[in-house]
């Protein structure tokens, strides 16, 4: 039996079926005869009557069976249906032609009712529209190499190119022609300017803004934008464009300022989902990856929305910064914690909220 002080913690993650804990400690019940998982989904039972085991092997010793339920000799069942989303993910990824749903069901051991739920609740996309993104990542590493838009559509397992134009733009910021030759005859405009959090750096195209980048070396930032575009006509920006970037300044500076941008970034159905509910946070507000995470229908996808995060191009005019751990904490921020830390003692400050 595990030792008292841990108690109370334990008994905490009993009554709140805390999965975390699973494969941590087991718990016993006097009238039952049987030990659980910390997860179980059985009635609770009376503190008087529970023991707390450190392994199946204690619980079992002392003279208790494992639950019927929750299976705590088994391996845990959100593990197995990680395991089988991420077998279904490997098949997606290395074939063609989308595996149909009934044909992942079956490799999965699962209904397709079953396996759908699950897959979406774990990846925090349907199995069709990861198979689109797949596709659409194998389409824009085609058109590097490929003789024609035409021919890295179909290599990358579009049947019909119709399929793959009607989200091409979205998916990847430009046309697929302009993508393919590294952004070539795209005109994007930028600028940089001085920040209390350092230079920021704004770039747009004729659609939208395509990236805002803070960082301590303007140099850096313009040599990252190149890597981005690396054929796009880079112009420096005219007036009308520092009023732009001066927006974006007067922004990061007083947090209660507007700063509604048409946006030009490119990204996956599931990165597009997070985004539009990063926006919708008002400034002073935040949330947690697991909240954003429920917020789009994707209860478990917590990690999947911080890789989201850590996708955005357009720093502050999509607020990744108002995201923040389950325990209020700072986690990384693709451009710097303190910088994070900063955005959000100013949004507290200031007296009128976005």
């Amino acid at each position: 039996m595990v030792g008292t002080l841990k108690q109370p913690r334990r008994w905490a993650a009993v009554l709140a079926r805390d999965r975390r804990f699973d494969g941590t400690f087991y718990y016993s019940v006097a009238t039952t005869g049987v030990y659980c998982r910390p997860s179980c989904a059985a009635r609770r039972p009376r503190r008087e009557n529970v023991r707390f085991h450190a392994t199946c092997a204690d619980a079992e010793a002392a003279g208790f069976r494992p639950c019927k339920r929750c299976k705590p000799n088994a391996p845990a069942l959100h593990k197995e249906h990680a395991e089988k989303v991420a077998h279904a993910c490997r098949l997606i990824e290395t074939t063609l032609e989308a595996p149909k749903l009934d044909v992942l069901a079956k490799a999965a051991g699962l209904s397709p009712y079953h396996f759908h739920r699950i897959f979406k609740a774990i990846t925090g996309v349907t199995p069709k529209a990861y198979a689109v993104a797949c596709r659409q990542q194998r389409v824009s590493e085609h058109l590097q190499r490929s003789n024609s838009v035409t021919e890295a559509i179909y290599e990358a397992g579009f049947n019909s190119a119709g399929r793959f134009y009607a989200g091409a733009s979205k998916a990847l910021g430009m046309t697929p022609s302009s993508y393919r030759a590294g952004g070539a005859d795209t005109k994007i405009r930028f600028a940089i300017g001085k920040s209390s959090l350092g230079a920021i750096l704004v770039a747009a195209t004729s659609t939208g803004v395509a990236a805002i980048l803070m960082g301590d070396d303007p140099a850096a930032l313009a040599h990252e934008l190149r890597e981005r575009f690396p054929r796009a006509e880079l112009i420096a920006g005219d007036k009308d464009f520092e009023a732009l970037i001066a927006k974006v300044i007067d922004h990061v500076e007083a947090p209660g300022t507007s700063l509604d941008l048409p946006l030009d970034v490119r990204g996956t159905a599931f990165q597009h989902r997070v985004w539009a509910a990063l926006r919708d946070i008002p400034a002073g507000a935040t949330a947690t990856y697991a909240e954003i995470a429920k917020r789009i229908g994707a209860p478990k996808a917590a990690r999947a929305v911080a890789a989201a995060c850590a996708a955005n191009p357009v720093a502050v005019a999509i607020p990744c910064h108002r995201v923040v751990r389950s325990d209020g904490g700072l986690s990384g921020y693709r451009w710097g914690v303190a910088r994070k830390r900063a955005l959000l003692e100013k949004e507290a400050k200031s007296p009128t909220k976005s």
